[in-house]
């Protein structure tokens, strides 16, 4: 069994290619074999001769689905605040107190559905997702996407450390710490849903003992299974890290055997270039979350530079640290943090060298990290409307809404068009979903 979709098609291959394929129908398998859910043709409507089940507007654009690398799940609640304070500061007076409370698994249902809901009908179709130290509460996190539909990796936070931590909300042991650990991967993984995984979180060095991280390193070697944690994200991490280990963040974690293959690490504002490289040969990569940034960074990331270096980079919302949950929006702030990492900010500075030259990214470079980067990192059959890949996909069209101000004129090319795709498209204006081949909006 198969089913069709005639559409016009916008992605990006790679980081400096927009491809675009006009009226074209998409053959997904949905029968109930191992590949029901992948594309296995893509061709012009003009010389197709079987049924079309779903005709898009022709005003519409399919895009391939999102792919969130970063988000703080329970923060949910607090989008859009606190976001005047330092991250050390905003952590303890904000976000554990929040956090802790998700024993309440009333309230953790309540969350985790309003969040994965919204976040797909922001057209993001794979979420990497921190949930609590909870280990019910992750489980129950784990449960809702599978329910829900979203492609999720979710991971129970452990953090065990007597001063990065506050006492009532901490892993009492590391051993305790890489016990639930384990028993989390188990409960996620016995749930027997493929498109929801667990990954192993230890939530930063300052929150993390020697041991906990030593012995979750060890438990993914035992599992197989991904981690995930943050890396020179602001001045006081990066600076912590170097004072209690004597190096950068990236050679801690690498030291611990943390740094491995799909291992997505958040931030890395701070790294150096011969963090780049670490990371380049051990296949792992980087969350970039551009408007976290811009509150609790204190520096942007180096975006071209990373990819230049060979490292994988994606997009990530780092909710709630970033205040936008869309992946577009995140699409378009990269964009603009890069010219200010290569214009500069500074007025006062010499213009010849306030800036650091060829920092700069594209749209499409942006859109590119937002859905193969992630994919590329994960090493997931996503990213793409591809033959062999999943049907990840959302619809784009801008007659859905009054008041949407995506209108394209005489003047729009294709690029164009792409362009006020990326900054101007908000939920109203997103019609469809489907992940793995599943209608979910």
């Amino acid at each position: 069994m198969t089913f069709t979709v005639q559409a016009t098609v916008m992605q990006t291959p790679t980081r400096d290619e927009l491809e675009v394929l006009s009226d074209v129908v998409i053959t997904v398998d949905n029968s109930e074999s191992d590949s029901s859910g992948t594309i296995t043709a893509i061709e012009p409507s003009s010389t197709f001769t079987g049924s079309i089940d779903i005709t898009l507007n022709p005003d519409a654009v399919l895009m391939p689905g999102m792919i969130d690398l970063h988000i703080h799940a329970p923060q949910w609640p607090q989008l859009g605040t606190g976001l005047d304070v330092p991250l050390e500061q905003w952590l303890f007076d904000y976000t554990f107190p929040l956090e802790a409370r998700y024993t309440d698994l009333d309230f953790a249902a309540e969350v985790w559905t309003d969040l994965v809901t919204t976040l797909l009908r922001h057209g993001t179709t794979t979420a990497v997702y921190y949930a609590t130290q909870d280990l019910a509460a992750t489980t129950l996190l784990a449960e809702t996407c599978s329910d829900l539909g979203q492609r999720a990796f979710v991971g129970r936070v452990a953090m065990d450390h007597p001063t990065g931590t506050p006492e009532w909300y901490r892993d009492a042991t590391a051993q305790e710490g890489i016990k639930d650990s384990r028993a989390s991967i188990d409960q996620i993984q016995a749930l027997g849903n493929d498109l929801v995984q667990p990954v192993i979180t230890p939530r930063f060095i300052p929150a993390c003992s020697d041991e906990l991280l030593t012995g979750l390193s060890q438990l993914a070697a035992e599992s197989g299974v991904r981690i995930q944690t943050h890396c020179s994200e602001s001045d006081w991490e990066h600076g912590y890290v170097l004072e209690r280990h004597g190096m950068s963040d990236t050679e801690s974690l690498a030291r611990f055997g943390l740094i491995q293959s799909g291992t997505v690490l958040a931030h890395a504002a701070h790294v150096s270039t011969s963090d780049l490289e670490l990371l380049a040969k051990s296949g792992a990569g980087i969350a970039h979350c551009p408007l976290s940034n811009a509150y609790f960074g204190d520096a942007v990331f180096p975006a071209r530079r990373a990819l230049d270096a060979g490292v994988h980079v994606g997009l990530g919302t780092d909710i709630a640290g970033g205040s936008e949950p869309g992946l577009l929006a995140q699409c378009a702030h990269a964009v603009t943090v890069s010219r200010h990492l290569e214009d500069g900010v500074d007025a006062s500075v010499a213009r010849s060298h306030r800036g650091v030259d060829d920092s700069r990214i594209s749209a499409i470079t942006a859109f590119w990290m937002a859905t193969m980067g992630g994919a590329n990192l994960l090493d997931a059959p996503i990213g793409m409307i591809e033959v062999g890949r999943a049907f990840d996909a959302f619809v784009v069209d801008p007659t859905r809404s009054s008041t949407s101000p995506l209108r394209r004129w005489d003047l729009d090319d294709d690029a164009r068009w792409f362009e006020k795709l990326l900054r101007l498209t908000r939920p109203a204006d997103i019609d469809m979903i489907w992940v793995d081949g599943i209608q979910i909006g």
